[in-house]
């Protein structure tokens, strides 16, 4: 049988260009789970995946082997249909998960929203809500549904439960050079949000210098991969492709970006994250049938952000994860000099005159976002230690006129920035002598299934 074949065989299979078998599949990922993989014959198997590509048919097989290696969440039978949840690719100032999850929640959605930490340049929403002082990522299954049911959403870490092989697979990418691969990507997104038991599922697929995909090209090809396997799983699924250039809104760093979502759920905040926040939203919202369409979904959703409910909504669920309520009040309803103070600020706020005049062409996401990492705002391996009050805020936007001396950056952190971290910074400020060209809109296209392509619904 397939599934007693060696694993050197499956390894050399793949490595020479064959298509795996679902069963053969299926015994690579329980060596996986249950250890008797060795590192060495995993890590072997990733660079073939890599190097030879899987056909659509064995990264479903990869997908379902995953989200079936542990146990999957159960939820109320009055849930069905209205289970959502939502996953970015990864990027500089990408708040949108802590506006976006309670939005739904208000829009009568169950909203059971599995997150990541930050890793390299890349912030991590579990990270943004661990910078106010209680919240509790960790939940069990049994907790979280507890949450569901009187709140509507919850932001939770991984656990151990949930597909196992995952965690596996996943430690092992970026050491053996392997991230890239789009079946590794697509089954490691998916076997998770499998798992969840979801009925749909959005996904903003990140293209630019500040993404893990540069070209609009390759951030599409992952689109398609992640939309087709999702509908082949049974969740409604769409992925909006956008662009990660400069960072998005005016704020970068942990505590930062908590304060400026909270200026969405009170109805402002930047224009771009509101965009992308009622975009992911309203297609959501379209795709569990709450909402005619995308359109309405999104109207519906810009409603739950300025009508207060969105805000009430995730003042109840920073309460339910262990932040106290008095705390959370103040966070949520305070002035924003209170909402600072609960959060706390760095030591050192200093802010970047222009090194000359002209018209701002782009504020480059990857270098401000590098240079925050080396002042403690990120880390480099899993476990590492982060500053939450470390970022930056923006002072000015592309098409702004700046007088040489005038500032344009305010840089929050606890001293060490050097000449070296200065001279990063100016250069992450372009200038020019004339206005920019009217810049190309941060959502670039959307990507639904085609028809007739659905499996069976959650």
């Amino acid at each position: 049988m397939a599934a007693q074949t060696s694993l050197p065989t499956l390894i050399r299979k793949k490595r020479d260009g064959e298509r795996l078998e679902e069963e053969e599949i299926q015994s690579f990922v329980r060596g996986v789970t249950d250890g008797t993989a060795q590192q060495g014959q995993i890590g072997a198997m990733l660079m073939a995946i890599r190097l030879r590509g899987m056909e659509a048919g064995e990264t479903l097989a990869l997908t379902r082997a995953m989200a079936g290696s542990g146990r999957a969440l159960e939820w109320p039978p009055a849930w069905r249909g209205r289970l959502v949840d939502k996953h970015s690719t990864g990027g500089v100032g990408d708040k949108v998960s802590l506006a976006l999850a309670p939005a739904l929640a208000a829009c009568r959605c169950k909203v059971p929203m599995i997150s990541g930490r930050g890793l390299g340049h890349t912030g991590g929403t579990l990270d943004k809500l661990e910078a106010i002082p209680g919240f509790r990522v960790t939940q069990s299954p049994e907790e979280m549904q507890r949450i569901l049911e009187g709140v509507g959403c919850c932001i939770v870490g991984q656990s151990e439960e949930l597909a196992p092989a995952d965690r596996v697979l996943y430690s092992l990418r970026d050491v053996t050079a392997t991230v890239d691969s789009l079946p590794l990507i697509t089954a490691s997104i998916l076997s998770k949000k499998a798992a969840e038991q979801l009925s749909a599922l959005v996904l903003d697929v990140k293209f630019g210098s500040a993404a893990l995909f540069p070209t609009l090209e390759s951030a599409r090809e992952l689109a398609h991969s992640l939309v087709g396997v999702g509908e082949q799983l049974g969740i409604r699924t769409a992925a909006v492709l956008s662009r990660m250039d400069q960072p998005l809104g005016r704020c970068v760093g942990n505590s930062l970006e908590v304060l400026e979502a909270l200026e969405c759920l009170h109805g402002g905040g930047p224009p771009d994250l509101r965009e992308l926040v009622t975009t992911l939203g309203g297609l959501l919202l379209w795709q569990c049938g709450l909402a005619e369409d995308a359109e309405r979904g999104r109207e519906q959703l810009g409603g739950a952000l300025d009508d207060g409910s969105a805000l009430r909504t995730f003042e109840a669920m920073l309460v339910a994860q262990g932040v106290s309520p008095p705390t959370a009040h103040r966070l949520c309803t305070g002035t924003p000099p209170q909402r600072r103070q609960v959060l706390g600020e760095a030591r050192v706020r200093e802010e970047l005159p222009a090194p000359g005049g002209g018209w701002v062409q782009a504020v480059e996401a990857l270098p401000l976002a590098r240079v925050l990492h080396k002042l403690g705002a990120g880390r480099t391996r899993a476990g590492d230690p982060l500053n939450p009050r470390v970022g930056a805020e923006l002072l000015v936007g592309v098409g702004d006129h700046l007088q040489e001396g005038q500032p344009w950056l305010r840089l929050h952190h606890e001293g060490g920035l050097g000449a070296g971290g200065r001279q990063a910074l100016q250069a992450a400020l372009r200038l020019g002598p004339a206005p920019p060209p009217a810049a190309p809109p941060r959502l670039a296209q959307t990507i639904l299934p085609p028809p007739g392509t659905t499996g069976d619904r959650q």
